[in-house]
């Protein structure tokens, strides 16, 4: 028999094997066994979370002459012939390939006829998101009122491309990223079936690296596997073949950081570039690092949300203690830009030491975090007893002055604001969180990517970047339910205006609930 790759082969036939998704699959299996079935399912989250799995056994299940709590037999005849592949019963489209309008009329024309066997014909259409706008207004009509004998379940990773007159016919449900420690249970048991020697820090690393995706955890568990065969997989061998980084080697980064030492940060990644690790991988883990180190400043019980071990642990409270909240913040922050730019980059290297350089020298960048960064570099010098010149403190005064002249520019427009904006729009600002609580959570969702603004006539204004969640307030119903929401609220009517704007417009748009947060005191009725 060909080889098959472990993600396939051990991939659940039964809902009693879906490790992390015990809601979905409860929820599932009660439909089942009490005859309520819909017509439509929406699957969505990130890859590898068994999104595919559940809808193929949940298929299954539903044409099973003797289903169970587990979901199918898979022994009757049905069982057999749709676990092979032979059956019309359950029909699978990649949405990536299949995309055009042609595609879904070929699907609408094919569930006009029953099921030859069985009692349902499911269509399992993946990465549905990417099916075009043409396509989506052709199965609109087949969704809202198909067969009794049809059933979709479309799947997604990206569900916010969907629209949402098909998100609001369907059941959805949100796959969750799966803990550490469910995948690294799950990767024990499958080494075990596979006679494989390995240390328990080695899957708990691998889990780590899954990032919540069993299937990605079990893509890089074969890896390991396949380079040392026939051994016994240890910690340093995962390192050494994922190319991931040790953990003392961020401890001795973010010391270095935390000192301005220039030269022992460049080394530090040297010595990751020499030994061959991915600088992409390098840069999350390290942003994952600073992410716990804010966590151990933030919290007096870390241990509850980060899992490592006691001496690691004790390392990162360590290293916590020598950073002021701030300072990590702005950490994080020039990873998080680094991450996104280090991926299409042709000088990876490069990218990375101007980062580590920029994050030892806070003087490079005016934002408050730089400054609040260079004033913590400050105090620990003089702690440390170094002498500090004249010109770095002018620097700081100049800056400070930066500081406060914005305060000053902002408290002039909140002034300006106060006078111009009529008192409806006012309210609408400040009360915006509390609408939004009160939407529909398909418009709650498209909400959250709206900047709350206003144009040269003092209207109150919604500005997106994103075309089609503003395409979702600019349908009729969900502007009646928008106004509704807010007629509630304030006791008035507001004209909200809709504007669409790129990336650079987007981002220097300002927006009103930051300006008159903690400015204006409003009564709300609810």
């Amino acid at each position: 028999m060909a080889y098959q790759a472990l993600y396939r082969k051990f991939r659940p036939d039964t809902f009693d094997d879906v490790k992390g998704q015990d809601a979905i699959v409860r929820t599932l299996n009660n439909q089942i066994k009490n005859d309520h079935i819909g017509h439509a399912y929406l699957f969505c989250g990130t890859r590898g979370t068994g999104k595919t799995t559940i809808a193929k056994i949940f298929a299954r299940a539903v044409n099973c002459e003797n289903p169970s709590d587990k979901g199918p037999c898979g022994e009757c005849e049905m069982c057999k012939r749709i676990a092979s592949g032979n059956s019309m019963n359950v029909i699978e489209m990649d949405a990536a390939s299949n995309n055009g309008v042609d595609d879904i009329r070929q699907v609408i024309e094919e569930v006009q006829y029953s099921p030859p066997e069985g009692k349902y014909k499911v269509y399992i259409i993946d990465e549905v998101h990417m099916l075009s706008k043409s396509a989506f207004n052709a199965l609109l009509k087949t969704l809202e009122e198909p067969p009794a004998y049809l059933i979709f379940i479309l799947a997604t990773t990206e569900v916010h491309k969907v629209p949402i007159t098909i998100l609001s016919r369907c059941q959805r449900y949100d796959f969750k990223r799966i803990p550490v420690e469910t995948i690294a249970d799950r990767l024990r048991e499958l080494l075990e079936r596979e006679n494989v020697e390995a240390d328990d820090e080695a899957v708990a690393y691998i889990a780590k690296l899954a990032d919540g995706a069993l299937r990605d955890g079990l893509s890089l568990l074969e890896q390991c596997i396949s380079f040392y065969y026939g051994q016994k997989l240890t910690y340093d061998n995962v390192l050494k073949i994922l190319g991931s980084v040790e953990e003392e080697a961020y401890s001795k980064l973010a010391r270095a950081l935390a000192q301005g030492n220039v030269p022992t940060v460049l080394e530090v990644v040297n010595d990751a570039i020499t030994e061959g690790k991915d600088l992409e991988r390098f840069c999350s883990e390290l942003l994952w690092y600073f992410r716990n180190v804010l966590v151990a400043i933030s919290t007096d019980q870390p241990e509850v949300l980060i899992d490592m071990t006691s001496d690691s642990m004790a390392e990162l409270k360590e290293i916590a203690g020598l950073l002021e909240p701030q300072v990590v913040y702005r950490y994080i922050r020039v990873l998080a830009d680094l991450e996104n730019k280090i991926k299409y980059a042709s000088s990876k290297r490069v990218c990375m030491e101007i980062a580590m350089i920029r994050m030892c020298k806070p003087e490079m960048e005016t934002d408050m975090d730089s400054i609040v960064n260079r004033v913590h570099n400050i105090e620990r010098d003089i702690k440390n007893g170094v002498a500090i010149s004249e010109e770095m403190l002018s620097n700081m005064g100049k800056n400070g002055a930066t500081a406060k002249q914005n305060a000053v520019n902002r408290e002039e427009l909140v002034k300006k604001l106060e006078k111009a904006l009529p008192d409806d729009v006012k309210q609408c600002v400040m009360a915006w969180d509390q609408i939004k609580s009160r939407l529909n959570p398909f418009l709650r969702t498209f909400a959250n990517k709206a900047v709350v603004t206003t144009d040269d006539n003092y209207n109150l204004v919604l500005a997106f970047q994103d075309k089609t969640a503003m395409e979702a307030f600019e349908q009729a119903d969900s502007r009646e339910d928008l106004d509704a929401v807010i007629a509630d609220i304030i006791n008035k009517k507001v004209n909200i205006k809709l504007t669409l704007h790129s990336g650079t417009e987007f981002s220097a748009l300002p927006d009103l609930r930051d300006i008159f947060k903690g400015d204006v005191d409003i009564e709300f009725t609810d």
